[in-house]
């Protein structure tokens, strides 16, 4: 592993690590994402203010870092049918789960909590999977 190839993870892991941190010293909440967008379209009172001030921000980070650094970020692969439909298939699953990976992986296992454990590993093993069984088959056309 060289210094480059830490170089834009381990500051942008930091950030994320800040920024968990201060969403709930402050606030009290977990960063999973997925139900802070979900959260957007069903508002609770005085959540929307927050959680879409959060929404922009993670919006408007990745907006820079792509300026910034616009050959960090691979281009996606696949047609935007078949993109629309992962993402969709995504959402879907961090609904069924109780959480996204941000709530699990980041929020719930630093709180030590077994769901997040297991729902960790379902993701880690389920990716895996998939990884492998595209790679099998040639990779996505």
């Amino acid at each position: 592993m060289t210094v480059n190839s830490i170089a834009v993870p381990l500051p942008g892991g930091a950030i994320i690590g800040i920024g968990v941190s201060v969403l709930l010293l402050f606030n009290g909440r977990v960063a999973g994402v997925v139900g802070i967008v979900s959260g957007l379209l069903r508002p609770a009172k005085g959540e929307w203010g927050w959680k879409a001030a959060f929404v922009l921000g993670l919006l408007a980070a990745g907006t820079v870092f792509a300026v910034v650094r616009p050959g960090a970020i691979a281009p996606a692969h696949g047609s935007l049918a078949l993109i629309a439909l992962g993402g969709l298939a995504v959402g879907i699953g961090a609904r069924l789960g109780g959480g996204c990976t941000a709530g699990h992986g980041i929020c719930g296992l630093s709180r030590f909590s077994r769901r997040s454990l297991v729902a960790t590993m379902t993701f880690m093993a389920t990716g895996m999977v998939a990884a492998g069984a595209v790679h099998l088959l040639g990779g996505i056309r």
